[in-house]
């Protein structure tokens, strides 16, 4: 099926979104949504709440909204997922590598399947799908990297998961180089704009890192999208091989 009219008169561009259920993805997807494309929403163990936000979407905008379920984890759903975005209005954009695990792992505990974990979700799936995504992606097409902005300031007992983005942010410049002048990449590297749902902090140590943001406060969810929609816009076209930080300051402090 063809791309179909925006509402505004031109064929809508088509996003695939990565980790799109919930919090950040779910907020990129929305953002993008909300600006005319027609979004293809990844997951796998939060597929239901994807297909939710579909629908969601899909009422606002008929036809604009699909979920696909694949563990990234595996080299052949990446390829199909890869392709069935393509399929669903025979075009694809930009896409969004987003989905990410991420946990404690401190040093004299790590195993072997830790490191494998975090590093499939957060390096070796965003490389092998932008490469299945690259002969798919339209000229002019966009690849956007969800990286962090405490790489260089890391907080301890977390050393796979940032050995994993770091390799993600030289994969995007990498990349960038690589894929010029047909489709830009680019980073954004979110500092603390959600509190984790899994290894949770108690008031206290939310005070206290708080207190180590200069801006004071969490960025949220839509603090990501709008700066990952900038970079997928045409106002960006003369940006790539950016990784962008949206972190209030806190890599400085």
């Amino acid at each position: 099926m063809a791309s179909k009219d925006n509402g505004a008169g031109v064929l809508a561009r088509v996003a695939l979104i990565t980790g799109a259920a919930r919090r950040i993805g779910a907020a990129i997807a929305t953002a993008l949504h909300g600006h005319g494309w027609n979004v293809v929403l990844h997951a796998h163990a939060s597929i239901d709440a994807a297909r939710a936000l579909a629908q969601t979407l899909d009422a606002r905008r008929a036809g604009s909204a699909i979920a696909l379920d694949a563990d990234l984890r595996d080299a052949r759903q990446i390829e199909t997922v890869a392709q069935a975005a393509h399929a669903r209005w025979q075009r694809l954009d930009a896409l969004v590598n987003n989905a990410s695990s991420y946990y404690r792992t401190p040093l004299g505990s790590i195993t072997a399947a830790q490191i494998d974990e975090l590093l499939a979700s957060n390096l070796r799936a965003p490389l092998l799908l932008s490469q299945a995504c690259v002969p798919l992606l339209a000229d002019g097409g966009a690849i956007v990297n969800v990286v962090d902005a405490l790489l260089r300031r890391p907080m301890r007992g977390f050393a796979p998961y940032y050995a994993a983005k770091a390799g993600l942010a030289s994969l995007t410049e990498t990349l960038a180089l690589e894929l010029a002048p047909r489709i830009r990449v680019n980073g954004v590297a979110p500092g603390h704009m959600l509190w984790a749902t899994s290894d949770a902090l108690t008031t206290t140590q939310q005070d206290a890192e708080l207190a180590r943001i200069p801006l004071r406060r969490l960025g949220g969810a839509d603090a990501i999208a709008q700066a990952v929609r900038y970079l997928l816009s045409d106002d960006a076209a003369y940006v790539t091989g950016a990784v962008l930080p949206v972190d209030g300051g806190l890599r400085l402090a």
